[in-house]
């Protein structure tokens, strides 16, 4: 991932440094673990692990000539420590045996980091939901206005899809915490069984249950497939913002801070730049987990096609999802909500939000469903075209006088389309509880 998108504490953990370390560490356990059967002295293995050490730097310069990066990375190892010690270094081992288990510390760590601040957001969304539970707006569907509805119920789909993420998240991370130590055909040829179990009982993998040469790649697109679904609820709030943020609607904005500048030619503009990055970031994602779909069948026992795309994609979109993240939390802390512009927008068309409150108040007073539609309708098509407002336009109606009388104020209250939310905020309070426990 570019610098300009990765942040520190997840990018730490895909830099060559931490993906060789990673590697160190996985075979220095193998050495712990035939230590502990008996396989080799415990004293060489102390040594061992004493000594090995490499420099990214060596490492490259072996590989320029090899053209093979385990191959460079023993090699380099091999010159700190002294030999009859280094044998036993990468001994019986194939080279994903150690790619792939140290791969999966990586995925392992960088899930890590992505819950934590997923979790994070789903209690901010709970926060703001019940902050918010009576901010009334109009409700759109297919964009255009609905019914009334409530900011707070906007921000509680969000928070409870958020819990799903977390839940999605959870599964991929136990899908990809899994090593191998299982040779070049997954057989245990040349190695015990009980050597992996004993590595990845030290490292806090489980052993995958039957393997080929590589761990199998269901996983890590179950990994990419939880982030691209995190990244799509992200973007569902950020298009939901920006889209908001219009000129003509301007009921939620996200934060602009002082000397910020929206174009280099428009003094005025304000532009939605945070929110449109999230929607564009999150077909990255999309994108690279159709990568992960592709990398599942290989070659028999394994080819490398997967290969040189993982180096991109696994990288790429868990750094991509943590920035994300980071940035939705902070739209979202510094969030304009404009609640005077939601009544007036609401208002606008003079109550035409309420077209189904009194096409039900004829249906129950006794007028035909049909007649009570064309009526209100014919009303509601006046007011849309800007003839008056639906309201006064309705109660003209002669109809509408002859079964609901002059007074219709009482259909006109937007608390009809929320007075049962509460069970909606009560659900909201029980989320919150679950994801602080």
């Amino acid at each position: 991932m570019i610098e300009r998108y990765t942040l520190p504490e997840i990018g730490s953990l895909w830099i060559d440094e931490a993906k060789y370390r990673n590697w160190l560490t996985v075979e220095i356990a193998v050495c712990r673990a035939r230590a502990k059967l008996g396989q080799i002295p415990e004293s060489e293995v102390e040594e061992l692990a004493e000594k090995a050490d490499f420099t990214v730097e060596r490492i490259k310069e072996i590989e320029e000539e090899t053209n093979h990066d385990v191959i460079a990375f023993v090699s380099t190892v091999a010159e700190h420590v002294d030999s009859p010690v280094s044998r036993h270094f990468h001994f019986g081992l194939t080279s994903s045996d150690v790619l792939d288990t140290a791969g999966a510390l990586q995925l392992r760590d960088s899930l890590d980091l992505i819950i934590r601040d997923t979790r994070e957001l789903a209690v901010l969304l709970t926060d703001m939901s019940l902050e918010h539970r009576n901010t009334v707006m109009v409700g759109r569907t297919h964009g255009v206005h609905a019914e009334p509805t409530t900011l707070g119920h906007k921000l509680a789909v969000w928070a409870f899809e958020m819990e799903r993420n977390l839940d999605r998240l959870g599964h991929a991370r136990e899908a990809v915490a899994v090593g191998k130590i299982s040779g070049a055909v997954g057989t245990y040829g040349n190695i015990d069984p009980k050597v992996e179990e004993i590595t990845m009982d030290e490292l806090g993998l489980v052993p995958a249950f039957a393997s080929t040469q590589i761990v199998q790649r269901d996983r890590h697109a179950e990994a990419l497939s939880a982030i691209a679904i995190l990244g799509s609820t992200m973007e569902k709030i950020a298009l939901e913002i920006r889209g908001s943020q219009r000129t003509e609607i301007r009921e939620l904005a996200e934060p602009f801070g002082r000397g910020q500048k929206g174009s280099s030619a428009m003094p005025h503009k304000r532009n939605p730049i945070l929110t449109e990055r999230l929607c564009g970031m999150a077909r990255v994602l999309r994108a690279n987990a159709c990568v992960g779909f592709e990398n599942n069948a290989l070659w028999q026992e394994r080819d490398i096609s997967h290969s040189s795309a993982e180096r991109v994609v696994l990288p790429d979109s868990t750094t991509l999802a943590f920035y994300m993240l980071r940035q939705t939390k902070k739209v979202l802390i510094g969030l304009d909500v404009n609640k005077e512009k939601m009544v007036e927008n609401m208002n606008s068309g003079g109550g035409i939000v309420f077209s189904g409150r009194v096409l039900l108040a004829l249906v129950e007073a006794g007028m035909s469903r049909d007649d009570a539609y064309s009526v209100v309708q014919s009303a509601a098509m006046r007011a849309w075209a800007g003839e008056g407002g639906f309201k006064e336009l309705i109660e003209e109606k002669e109809e509408v006088r002859r079964y609901l009388g002059v007074d219709l104020d009482g259909l006109f209250d937007p608390s009809y389309a929320i007075r049962n939310l509460d069970v909606v905020f009560e659900r909201v309070e029980e989320l919150k509880g679950r994801l602080e426990a």
